[in-house]
C-alpha cells in the first residue's frame, strides 16, 4: 500500500489536532474506513519529511522513508494502546524507519569534533543566536544540524523545534530520559564547535558579552 503525498520544504511543522479528534479518526480508521487515514497523513506527512530528511540527509530516501512509516503507521494502528501521544508514536515509527534505511544503505556518518565547552561558554554561543535576525537564525540552526549525525540531527529537531520532552524522547529512541539528556548535551556541544567554526571572533565576543 502506497501513499500518494507531497512533502513541504519548511523544518516546522503544524500538528494541532487534538487527541480526541485523533482517536475519533483511528477508530475509523479500525472499524475500516482507510479513507480516514487520508485525514492523518495530511496532518502529519510534513513532520515526518521533515524528521526522515534530517536523519537520511537525501530527499529522495526521505521520501521513500516516510512513506514507509505511513504504510507501517496504518498497518500496525491497532498496537496504538495511548500509552503515550499519537505523534509520539508516529515520531517512534519515523525514527525506526530511518534507522533501518540507513542500515541497508550502510551509510557512513559524519563525525563532529566535540571542543572542551563549558556550559556557560555554551550558552555565550546560544546567545548569539538569539540576537541573530531570526530567519537567519534559522537558518544556521538547520545548516548546523545538517552536518551532525542522523540520530543526533533527528534528537535536537524533536527537543528544539518539535518541542518533545525529556520522557517523550525517551520512549522514541528507547533509552531513559537521563540518557536523552546527556545526548542533547553533547548534541549542543558539536553545534557549538560548529558555530565557532563559521562566526567570526568579534561577533562571538559582542554578542556573548552583552548577554552575560
Amino acid at each position: 500500500m502506497r501513499f500518494i503525498v507531497t512533502y513541504s520544504k519548511d523544518l516546522s511543522s503544524d500538528v494541532n489536532m487534538n487527541s480526541f479528534k485523533e482517536q475519533y479518526y483511528i477508530t475509523k480508521i479500525l472499524e475500516g474506513d482507510s479513507n480516514a487515514f487520508a485525514v492523518l497523513v495530511d496532518q502529519y506527512k510534513d513532520l515526518v519529511f521533515s524528521l526522515s530528511l534530517k536523519m537520511l540527509k537525501n530527499r529522495e530516501e526521505a521520501e521513500e522513508a516516510a512513506q514507509d512509516t505511513f504504510v507501517k503507521v496504518f498497518k500496525s494502528l491497532n498496537n496504538f494502546k495511548g500509552d503515550s501521544k499519537f505523534s509520539t508514536w508516529i515520531y517512534k515509527v519515523t525514527y525506526n524507519t530511518c534507522l533501518d534505511q540507513l542500515k541497508k544503505n550502510k551509510r557512513v556518518q559524519d563525525t563532529i569534533p566535540i571542543d572542551d565547552f563549558s556550559e556557560n561558554q555554551i550558552q555565550n554561543l546560544e546567545n548569539v543566536l538569539d540576537a541573530i535576525d531570526e530567519r537567519d537564525r534559522n537558518k544556521m540552526i538547520q545548516d548546523c544540524i545538517h552536518l551532525l549525525p542522523s540520530e543526533e540531527a533527528f534528537l535536537l529537531i524533536l527537543f528544539y523545534f518539535e518541542e518533545q520532552s525529556l520522557e517523550e524522547i525517551s520512549k522514541i529512541i528507547d533509552c531513559t530520559a537521563n540518557n536523552v539528556k546527556v545526548k542533547l548535551y553533547r548534541s549542543r556541544k558539536k553545534i557549538a564547535s560548529i558555530l565557532k567554526m563559521r562566526l567570526e571572533p568579534e561577533i562571538l565576543e559582542c554578542y556573548g558579552s552583552k548577554r552575560k
